[in-house]
């Protein structure tokens, strides 16, 4: 009677796979690895720093005054249906802060867990997914604290503008999950394609910040359209602005729910987070040879 030692494993771990694969019981078996990274990213980030968690609510506040400043009462940029400034910035700043933090930390995982990677083995994709779902924390907390500036402007100032969240609402994680594949997804990208070429990690910080003057953050889509007509295709189009106005119409009632460029959203959000893997799982079997 012949028997293979294979036969005798609980598991086998082999460079072979498909390309697109996403072992959902692989990752669960690992889900305790998982929470410890996650963990790792909440409390080491501020450890040492004299105000800890609270960063998670200054920046996004400080964020939105500059803006506030600078493109509501300088540039005279209108919000429309008379939306405060600083709550018009806010919902935006918040939604984009998700996107922009899920890019930049899972873009170079490949170089900052070199040492982890070379050393033992796991499902790579759970770093990528650590830096998403602990984002989703601090997400939560900027959304609370955009909830309280909300309910402040509508209960306790005089510029109420009247406008109550629509029904709509209850798409709102859904908004989310598709910002969270786009970052994934492009992140993936972009950290493998840095163990080949490390210019890129100089040019992600610079690239990140011009996407997101492309993305409708800190002005209405429609001020762009009726400003610069024959370039609104270049925001029309981006599946970030398109989240952040549903973002907006769905909180504050302003912009246009074109369900049309959502599913164009979601199917963009999908293709890039399928690329993202695919090039990731190619990318793991030799990056150790090349970084």
């Amino acid at each position: 009677m012949k028997t293979t030692d294979q036969e005798h494993w609980l598991y086998v771990i082999s460079s072979k796979k498909k390309l697109v694969d996403f072992n959902f019981k692989e990752i669960w078996r690992y889900k305790d690895l998982l929470f410890l990274f996650v963990k790792r990213d909440i409390i080491t980030l501020y450890k040492q720093t004299v105000l800890g968690p609270l960063w998670y609510l200054i920046q996004p506040l400080f964020t939105s005054l500059i803006f506030t400043l600078i493109f509501n009462n300088l540039a005279d940029i209108p919000t429309g249906n008379g939306v405060p400034g600083f709550l018009f910035n806010l919902a935006g700043i918040t939604t984009w802060n998700y996107f922009k933090e899920c890019l930049l930390g899972t873009s170079d995982t490949f170089k900052k867990n070199e040492n982890i990677f070379g050393k033992v083995y796991f499902p790579r994709v759970i770093m990528p997914m650590s830096v998403v779902v602990s984002n989703l924390l601090r997400y939560g907390i900027q959304f609370l604290v955009f909830t309280a500036v909300y309910v402040y402007y509508v209960n306790f100032t005089t510029s109420a503008f009247g406008v109550f969240p629509s029904f709509e609402v209850v798409i709102l994680p859904f908004l989310i999950f598709l910002m969270a594949l786009l970052g994934l997804g492009l992140g993936m990208i972009i950290s493998s394609m840095t163990t080949k070429y490390r210019d890129l990690t100089f040019l992600i910080q610079f690239g990140v910040q011009l996407l997101m003057y492309g993305s409708a953050v800190m002005y209405p889509m429609s001020y762009f359209n009726n400003k610069l007509p024959n370039y609104y295709w270049l925001i029309e189009w981006n599946p970030i602005a398109i989240i952040v106005e549903f973002v907006r119409n769905i909180t504050l009632g302003i912009g246009v729910l074109d369900l049309y460029k959502l599913l164009y959203a979601t199917l963009v959000s999908f293709i890039i987070f399928l690329v993202g893997l695919v090039i990731f799982n190619k990318t793991e079997k030799s990056f150790i040879d090349t970084i």
